[in-house]
């Protein structure tokens, strides 16, 4: 068992070396894959130093521009990074994939999970680094087991709709993600100081739509039928998923994540009063929860379909907002007001057209979001079969902007009131 300190002074206690190449580590429990490179037969679970430790505290001189960003710091320029940014539109990530078919294979297993997250770095340099995995990737790990299909998704073959079902459930049990924390760390050691390291967790109440409905669905009917024939057994559900999310956000934070996303995908399934009801309480009891552990660590809620919910969504919170591509920035800004930072918002349709309306795009989106408090992203992730080049083209130009140089004469971010507050 050794210490390693990483920038910042945070410490982490762990069997596992950091090094420059990839390094073959224990897969989880339901992976037998092994990538045919050098062995490691010390490789162990990560242990964390302290039950009772709190997470790192942040050197802000020093920290990633994303997560200076994130806590409304002034910066030269917009840190970026893509929803999605890595995956199938990769040719790289395609070939690995033909290797190890199986998502779940390349989620759940430390090398798989480093390589895969570290292709986009490699290829284009954004300002965050966001760990490959998955928000039903801790279902296991708290008594829903589930597969992945091919066509149909994620699979739960026994979904819970009555007090029977919560019967299942268990405190989250960190040991069964110990592939989630060791890669995390691994990723601190690769990236160092050049750019941030995200983690991600669903929202309860999207992370309940898959547990009720039994996988993906198009019209949650039996979840919304569900919030008014059962609700005792839907808040109990929700209550119990948030309690495992807060762990399993603290857990990745105490490994290495600089930076949480909190993925409420469907959120905007909801109409605002009933997503005020069922989704937002159980989000800002994880915002209070993280924040008694880890202060310093930025918060990002991200709703798709977002644009009657932006206000409520400060209600949460959370440190940062993203925005989906429908809703314009400007206006966004006006509403969320200048005590919450934006993320977003690019329509990923963009990275289809000629470059130089890529460009004129993205200056867009930046000056109506102002010199301050903004991470560009897209509105929602990247699309199949996108570009290559229109990728590295939309991190080329981030990383040539100026504030000084968009925002000379013009009016800042900072003046602006939001327009209704909840």
């Amino acid at each position: 068992m050794i210490s390693v300190t990483i920038r910042g002074g945070e410490m982490y206690s762990s069997s596992i070396p950091l090094r420059s190449g990839l390094l073959i580590a224990r897969s989880s429990p339901d992976s037998s894959v092994r990538l045919g490179l050098r062995p490691n037969l010390k490789t162990q679970s990560i242990r964390l130093l302290s039950k009772r430790q709190r997470c790192p505290r942040a050197s802000l001189s020093s920290d990633p521009l994303l997560v200076q960003a994130a806590r409304g710091n002034a910066i030269s320029r917009p840190p970026a990074w893509m929803m999605r940014q890595a995956g199938r539109y990769m040719a790289v990530y395609r070939k690995l994939a033909e290797k190890y078919p199986s998502f779940r294979v390349r989620s759940e297993t430390v090398d798989l999970i480093v390589e895969i997250s570290l292709q986009p770095w490699r290829a284009f340099r954004p300002d965050g680094v966001i760990i490959f995995s998955d928000i039903l990737t801790p279902l296991p790990a708290f008594g829903v087991p589930f597969e992945i299909e091919d066509v149909k998704g994620p699979i739960i073959q026994s979904p819970i709709c009555d007090e029977e079902g919560l019967k299942c459930l268990h405190p989250i049990d960190l040991e069964k993600l110990q592939f989630v924390g060791e890669s995390l760390m691994i990723l601190r050691g690769e990236v160092g100081k050049k750019a941030a390291v995200l983690g991600f967790v669903g929202a309860p109440w999207t992370i309940a739509t898959y547990i009720v409905e039994g996988g993906t669905t198009r019209t949650y009917t039996t979840i919304k039928r569900m919030c008014h024939t059962a609700p005792h057994v839907l808040r109990a559900l929700l209550s119990h998923l948030t309690q495992a999310i807060s762990d399993y956000i603290i857990f990745q934070v105490k490994s290495g994540a600089q930076c949480i996303q909190i993925f409420d995908s469907w959120g905007g399934q909801l109409p605002p009063h009933v997503w005020e009801h069922w989704s937002k309480p159980y989000i800002k009891q994880i915002v209070s929860s993280v924040r008694k552990e880890c202060p310093q660590t930025p918060l990002v809620l991200y709703i798709n379909g977002n644009g009657g919910l932006i206000e409520r969504m400060t209600g949460t919170g959370v440190d940062v907002v993203g925005l989906d591509w429908t809703v314009d920035m400007a206006d966004g800004r006006r509403r969320l007001g200048n005590n919450v930072n934006v993320q977003g918002n690019v329509d990923p349709a963009y990275l289809f057209s000629p470059l130089p309306v890529l460009t004129d795009e993205i200056h867009r989106v930046v000056r109506c979001a102002g010199r301050r408090g903004h991470i560009l992203n897209l509105g929602h992730g990247v699309l199949v079969n996108t570009p290559e080049e229109a990728v590295a083209h939309f991190f080329d130009v981030v990383r040539g902007l100026s504030y000084d140089s968009l925002f000379e004469d013009d009016v800042v971010v900072d003046e602006l009131e939001p327009l209704t507050r909840l």
